[in-house]
């Protein structure tokens, strides 16, 4: 039986990794508040509240994941930062809208 290593990622591959993981990140909050929290949970019982407070949660470590992922195209000099700029900055801002929405379904 030989060892098979896995290719080192190299600095270029980077930010791409980060900024696939940062959508990553972004799509479960949004397919935890479309789908499993308004539809899944009742069914099975969760408490509705519960939504809103991991929702937080995942929307603060989105934004920060996406913040990370344009630093890091930045850092690069990527030839595509500003694409993923822009594209990142308009998730943050989606983000930040379903943080209030979310804070207000807690606190308001």
């Amino acid at each position: 039986m030989t060892d098979v290593q896995a290719a080192p990622v190299s600095t270029a591959d980077q930010p791409e990794r980060l900024f696939s993981q940062s959508m990553l990140i972004s799509g479960i909050r949004c397919t935890l508040s479309y789908v499993v929290f308004p539809f899944v949970a009742p069914v099975v019982g969760i408490a509705s509240g519960i939504g809103s407070t991991i929702g937080l949660i995942i929307g603060v470590i989105a934004i920060a994941a996406n913040v990370f992922s344009i630093r890091r195209f930045h850092r690069a000099d990527h030839r595509y930062k500003w694409p993923v700029t822009v594209l990142n900055v308009g998730i943050i801002v989606l983000l930040l809208v379903l943080l209030v929405v979310d804070a207000n379904n807690l606190f308001g």
